[in-house]
């Protein structure tokens, strides 16, 4: 069986599902890793995770990204800090897939954004009982998956606040782990790790970042580990939004 891994779909539901075909994806045969970060600036963030809910539901494994959780935050706490921090990342392209593309007909007024809110809440329930069960990392025997990193500063990883879990950078991929798992992670995009979006191979070998920006006009990539434990890569370029 080979693992493919791939991260921060955000709403690119076409190149995914480019991307799945172009790794020939067999549910029976392959483990499928999805790293998290299924909406927010994308137009379809809607139909990505019903897909991955049946993806999950065929055996794909399925991780929380910080996205998901700022999703999930504003409309179930609802609170002044967490619901500015959704619309500040992407809150706007999100309620649209769910509600219509002419939702707010211009600006996104408040009063609106509430509305948009209220109507997920009731229509797609599922949907949230969904993302609040993701879990924040998957391990083999020789990788690590997680959307963001691990707090090398800490000494049980599995220990660190989940905070870390989905929003570390810089104290994750510019210092060693210090476990003995190489861990392949999304969230940063490539091109800040090494400028290209293509998946980055950390020179020491401890990590891999496979997050190539495609909401962001770049890439969806997707790491292949096989049985032999090497490694093959693939992506597919954005489609430029109509």
């Amino acid at each position: 069986m080979r693992t493919l891994a791939i991260s921060d779909i955000h709403g690119c539901y076409d190149e995914f599902n480019r991307l799945l075909s172009e790794v020939r994806y067999q549910p029976e045969q392959d483990q499928l890793v999805l790293l998290g970060d299924y909406v927010d600036r994308g137009s379809k963030s809607k139909e990505v995770i019903e897909q991955v809910m049946e993806l999950r539901d065929e055996g794909a494994v399925t991780l929380r990204g910080n996205h998901d959780q700022m999703m999930l935050d504003a409309i179930l706490l609802d609170t002044d800090e967490v619901n500015s921090r959704w619309i500040r990342n992407g809150a706007r392209n999100t309620i649209e897939s769910y509600c219509g593309a002419d939702f707010f007909d211009g600006d996104m007024d408040r009063s609106r954004y509430n509305e948009g809110k209220a109507y997920i809440k009731q229509q797609y329930e599922h949907h949230l009982s969904f993302l609040d069960t993701l879990p924040l990392y998957y391990e083999t025997d020789t990788h690590l998956f997680v959307h963001a990193g691990i707090n090398p500063n800490v000494e049980d990883w599995k220990l660190q606040p989940p905070h870390d879990f989905i929003w570390i950078r810089e104290p994750f991929f510019n210092y060693p782990t210090g476990i003995d798992k190489t861990v392949v992670f999304g969230h940063t995009p490539a091109v800040n790790l090494h400028d290209s979006e293509h998946i980055w191979f950390c020179g020491d070998g401890d990590k891999i970042g496979i997050d190539g920006a495609c909401v962001y006009g770049k890439q969806l990539n997707c790491l292949e580990i096989t049985e032999q434990q090497e490694y093959r890569t693939y992506f597919v370029r954005s489609v430029p939004a109509e």
